[in-house]
């Protein structure tokens, strides 16, 4: 599979380091590491918050770095999550005596890590708080449910808070309460393949796609033919609607983010389609998000996320922040 990279073994630092150049005024890569930190970090008098996971989700995570959301983010290899040594980094550069918040998708190396970090933070003295993001309604079991693509609006709204300079436990119970009202689901019109890999993830034929896929490569939980794309946003919405549930009178932020390989007017061809279902069943949209945030490399497909918000969270989107790959409105 033709791939413009130098190297399998180089691409992650590579990216990183065309990413630090490219955003200089908002951004830089620690050296010796993997980890994308705010141009002005250490910032002091606030939490700082900090996520990760393996790379291959881009802009996730490292674009979401900068005033207002993240003050750190570790990448690891293609979908494998970071070192150790690389959480320990950002911890020592951009903790102090506020504390730090980690923000944790829903899989075992994530969780891990982060697990051991939080341990190696109090040998530190330093705050620590870990929320745990499982949006995916694509999994039946909820301890099980992975975290996707609504993992970026928990970014967005304890960046928000600790940019406030609230506290830790503050920025930790407004994060907790998005992880709560979150839901998102994907669907694959095509599969993903690694960098040096000859390989795709999972084989579809022409008029085939999968429903309820990760973003880790994975196929989905049931393979059908294609369909239009309303019936598409449809099928997503049978399973996230009921699921928290959404009901008329509701008010959400929506995310309708590409997997990485399908042009942005086929995202808002979903997003009509998203927009007329919601609106007849009296669910208004007060923001609405269409672009790449969490892909899965060239996969391509969509995922549709929504956040229930109440005013608090609606002012938290609504505080400005600055960030590579954040497009605030």
């Amino acid at each position: 599979m033709k791939k413009a990279i130098n190297a399998p073994e180089r691409v992650v630092v590579d990216m990183l380091s065309g990413m630090a150049k490219a955003h200089s005024r908002l951004i830089k890569l620690l050296p010796g590491t993997q980890v994308i930190v705010r141009n002005d970090a250490p910032v002091s008098g606030k939490v700082a918050v900090i996520s990760g996971g393996g790379s291959g989700h881009e802009p996730a995570h490292a674009g979401f770095v900068g005033k207002g959301m993240l003050d750190a983010a570790l990448a690891g290899s293609v979908f494998a999550a970071p070192p150790l040594e690389d959480a320990l980094a950002a911890l020592k550069y951009c903790g102090n005596e506020n504390g730090v918040l980690f923000v944790v998708k829903n899989y075992t190396g994530d969780r891990l890590l982060f697990d051991m970090a939080s341990e190696e933070a109090q040998r530190m003295d330093i705050p620590v708080r870990s929320v745990v993001v499982a949006d995916d309604v694509a999994i039946e079991d909820v301890a099980r449910r992975r975290g996707v693509a609504g993992t970026v609006l928990v970014h967005k709204v304890a960046g928000a808070m600790a940019d406030l300079g609230r506290s830790l436990d503050e920025v930790y119970e407004v994060a907790h309460k998005a992880t709560l009202l979150l839901r998102t689901m994907g669907i694959a019109l095509g599969p993903c393949t690694l960098p040096g890999s000859q390989s795709p993830s999972f084989v579809l034929d022409k008029e085939e796609i999968e429903i309820g896929i990760g973003i880790h490569g994975e196929a989905g939980i049931q393979r059908e033919r294609i369909l239009p794309a309303r019936k598409l946003v449809e099928r997503v919405l049978e399973k996230i609607l009921p699921d928290l549930p959404f009901t008329s009178g509701d008010e959400v932020a929506v995310l309708v983010n590409g997997m990485g390989g399908t042009p942005l007017m086929e995202l808002y061809v979903v997003f009509n389609d998203l927009e007329d279902i919601l609106s007849s069943q009296g669910i208004k949209i007060y923001k609405a998000y269409i672009g790449e945030y969490m892909t899965s490399l060239d996969m391509s497909g969509f995922s549709i996320t929504l956040l229930k918000l109440d005013e608090q969270l609606k002012t938290l989107l609504d505080h400005p922040c600055q960030t590579p790959a954040w497009t605030q409105m």
